[in-house]
């Protein structure tokens, strides 16, 4: 797993890779400048391309030197440099790359404070203000000459962190800093670049390796990580022979009522696509035929209304509650006879989220290792409104201590949140993605692997990731606009496939 650290403790890793590897800070910038570069031409290869570059007098400024200084020697023929000059202060290793530059024949020119801000015609702007650290909003002259480069309707490419965004923390709604078509950034992505606030301000972002310590980087236990498929790899199990159904257990789907039975259907396809050995759904009487018609392996307990069924809820490997369940009386008397009586964990999504959110009380009472899946709005409903994503992640690491149990917050990089206090991003997924039942499908999945024995985080964080692998192995080569949630059900077992190889 890919430790994502803040930025104190970025600076702590630099520090440590030139004490011990030892490297100057100067060389380890112009490795993280060559890094930088070796992404760039590749993607923006026309060497006659005017590109700008607007540069700070920190060590991000120094970083934007290096880089253009570079890609002269790589024949790039129209590049300027802006040095906004708002200070009378200056990195050393700014100084340095300044001199270095001085040597090139790449035009130079500063902006001082209160200057008019010149006019633009590059094609191409490169973002070397101010880099990760910053943790106080843009005012004066900064704020004045990010406006005015967002208003200049370029490609911005900026350097680690566009200006004025913060790394970690808070970002309000209104925040000014530069708006990035790509941020190519050091190492590893910065905790916010994960969660949506980046939206407005990050199209795409690149992590490129520069060496830093990779083992320092761990030693520090930052309870942020990024999820990649190696990982998954290690968690997955494969099939072997003599095995049978009863080896890859029994998962039970409570979901649906008659308005709302897609919802069932598609969960408990999921979990028989997921690979549980048995799928049962607890579905209404109403339900039935169109359960039979849509996957005949899938066994069915009927519901009556106003009876709850008799179920016999330890032969069951693994339930999962809540796809389109509703929320009625009977409704909540099911979920709580369930919770009284099941010491398993529990996946708990949708519906079912809701009546926990009305019931603090049973929220309290869960199976200790139970699945919450909620979206945001769920979130917020269990556990109190949040103005930004950034206290929600502080807000769910402090619930699920408290109750024990794991929280998987769904996002574009959607976040499993452990017990033991670790908000884990997950690295797939897509916005064709975004289809409603798309949820239920994921519920499903947890499910499945949860009855064949997979822990509750294994089964978090390997459930998130094959769900997003499979709909990016149907959306990207493809080009589709939209992945509808079935179809990606039937792509489970060969993404599982593929990775298990």
């Amino acid at each position: 797993m890919l430790s994502l650290l803040v930025s104190e403790q970025i600076r702590q890793a630099d520090a440590f890779t030139i004490a011990n590897e030892p490297v100057s800070s100067v060389d380890l910038m112009e490795r993280a400048s060559k890094a930088f570069v070796g992404w760039f031409i590749n993607h923006f290869p026309d060497k006659q391309t005017a590109i700008s570059f607007y540069c700070g007098t920190g060590n991000n400024g120094g970083d934007g030197l290096a880089i253009a200084r570079l890609l002269k020697e790589h024949h790039y023929k129209n590049i300027n440099i802006k040095i906004a000059r708002f200070s009378d202060k200056a990195s050393a290793d700014f100084n340095i790359n300044l001199s270095r530059l001085k040597q090139t024949e790449i035009a130079l020119s500063e902006i001082q404070k209160n200057d008019e801000l010149p006019e633009e015609n590059a094609t191409i702007i490169i973002d070397a203000l101010l880099g990760s650290g910053l943790n106080k909003p843009l005012t004066g002259d900064y704020e004045r000459l990010v406006n005015h480069i967002n208003s200049l309707n370029k490609t911005i490419v900026a350097v680690d962190v566009p200006t004025g965004f913060f790394s970690e923390g808070e970002v309000q709604a209104d925040a000014v800093a530069i708006k990035a078509d790509l941020v190519i950034t050091f190492q590893q992505p910065k905790i916010n670049f994960l969660l949506p606030e980046s939206g407005p301000y990050i199209r795409c972002w690149e992590a490129v390796n520069i060496g830093i310590n990779e083992q320092f980087i761990q030693s520090l236990n930052s309870p942020y990580q990024f999820i990649g498929e190696k990982d998954i790899r290690g968690i997955l199990k494969p099939r072997h022979h003599f095995s049978n159904k009863g080896t890859y257990g029994h998962a039970l789907i409570i979901a649906g009522q008659a308005q709302t039975m897609g919802a069932a259907l598609l969960s408990a396809a999921a979990a028989a696509h997921a690979g549980a050995g048995l799928t049962t759904a607890c579905v209404p009487e109403s339900g039935l035929t169109a359960l039979n018609s849509y996957l005949p392996e899938i066994m069915a307990i009927v519901r009556s209304e106003n009876k709850i069924p008799d179920i016999e809820w330890d032969k069951f490997s693994a339930i999962a509650v809540g796809p389109g369940l509703g929320k009625s009386k009977d409704a909540a008397i099911l979920l709580l006879t369930l919770v009284k009586r099941h010491k398993n964990p529990l996946v708990i999504d949708a519906d079912a989220l809701n009546l926990l959110a009305a019931d603090k009380i049973l929220l309290q009472k869960l199976p200790a290792g139970s699945i919450l899946t909620p979206h945001m709005k769920e979130f917020d409903r269990l556990f109190g409104a949040h103005k930004n994503w950034w206290t929600r992640l502080q807000t769910g690491m402090q619930r699920a201590r408290e109750y024990n149990i794991y929280i998987v917050l769904k996002n574009d990089y959607t976040i499993t949140i452990s017990p033991e206090g670790k908000c884990y991003f997950n690295s797939t997924s897509n916005p064709a993605m975004a289809s409603g039942g798309m949820g239920d499908v994921l519920t499903g999945v947890i499910a499945a692997l949860l009855a064949q024995k997979y822990s509750p985080l294994d089964a978090c964080l390997a459930g998130v990731y094959i769900h997003g692998k499979a709909g990016d192995e149907l959306a990207l080569p493809n080009r589709l606009n939209v992945v509808l949630p079935g179809k990606l059900t039937s792509q489970l077992p060969v993404t599982m496939a593929k990775l298990m190889a």
